[in-house]
């Protein structure tokens, strides 16, 4: 094992975005409030780490209604779901907590708005992903879902006068934005939402990672390997000059040949990633022979936080 020291470039912002930390509010004020089992359909989000935690509380984690009792309480997870999910949680007499997140919701509402317009939508995402299955399940007859430009050169719509795009929005900001400029060209009076569908914090992360790539050796990237956002994150750095990049979901994922010859290194994490596994990591690196010493990278201030459901709102443990 080599002793060189190591300077540790930490990103800010990384971690937690407004929509992971609402979820995980909400399923934690939850249990506090009514008690064990909560069940939450599919991962509140996906970190390992966070649904382990959760788990150890008394939460339940399901796939489907049918799996919960009928006097049960199904939280549904920050991706969204489809309408005929929370059909199937009503007719079983569930009652139910809504924690998708609020930019997720804003993609919904653009979908159904199209779809009453008679448009024919584009929906560009990774296929399979729960967000993407959600967001399609608002509009099925009229979504189309497309993952490359290549995919939109063999698009055969019915009136390419009436078409609209909308994005799952974990995606990679520079390849979604090929994407679309694609959908424009076959389809120059394609509308698009009036903001972007790319999350906020999606943006900044990789915003971020793009000035770590610039800077460090080798890039990490905290998250665990279902998370989007955090695997678009190492995309990015690779794209953007880090000689290499490596997504970890703890520290036992660390290997010491990624740090030979190695001087600096970056450090980041997705927005599902807790900030106790940045700190883990933080600790492995400084236990390396030689140590390290940490300097902040601070790209951008990030303050946004949502409300919590109102059901929630009104329970005194929410104060």
């Amino acid at each position: 094992m080599t002793s060189n020291p190591l300077t540790v470039l930490l990103a800010a912002p990384r971690g937690f975005c407004a929509g992971v930390e609402r979820a995980v509010d909400i399923v934690e004020l939850a249990l506090r409030a009514y008690g064990p089992p909560v069940y939450v359909r599919h991962q509140i989000v996906h970190n390992a780490h966070v649904v382990a935690a959760l788990e150890a509380k008394g939460a339940v984690f399901v796939e489907d209604a049918a799996e919960v009792p009928s006097d049960g309480l199904l939280v549904f997870s920050a991706h969204g779901v489809s309408p005929q999910v929370k059909r199937e949680a009503a007719e079983h007499g569930l009652r139910t907590i809504d924690a998708t997140c609020p930019l997720v919701t804003k993609v919904h509402f653009e979908a159904l708005d199209y779809a009453a317009k008679g448009l024919s939508i584009v929906l560009i995402g990774h296929a399979g992903h729960q967000e993407v299955i959600g967001t399609m399940g608002h509009a099925p007859e009229s979504i189309t879902l497309v993952e490359t430009a290549e995919d939109v050169e063999a698009l055969d719509l019915p009136d390419p006068d009436r078409v609209a795009y909308i994005s799952q929005t974990t995606l990679s900001v520079d390849e979604t934005n090929i994407v679309i400029a694609a959908l424009r060209r076959k389809y120059p009076n394609a509308r698009g939402p009036r903001g972007d569908d790319i999350c906020y914090a999606t943006q900044n992360r990789q915003d971020a990672t793009k000035v770590l790539a610039a800077r460090a050796d080798v890039v990490l990237v905290v998250g665990s390997p279902n998370s989007s956002n955090s695997n678009r994150m190492v995309e990015v750095a690779l794209e953007h000059g880090a000689p290499a990049a490596y997504l970890v979901d703890g520290p036992a994922d660390l290997r010491d040949d990624w740090f030979e010859d190695v001087a600096v290194v970056g450090l980041t994490s997705g927005a599902s990633a807790p900030e106790v596994l940045v700190d883990q990591v933080l600790e492995a690196l400084a236990a390396r022979p030689g140590g390290a010493t940490v300097e902040r990278l601070d790209v951008i201030d990030e303050q946004m936080h949502f409300a919590l459901p109102a059901e929630l709102r009104r329970l005194p443990i929410a104060h």
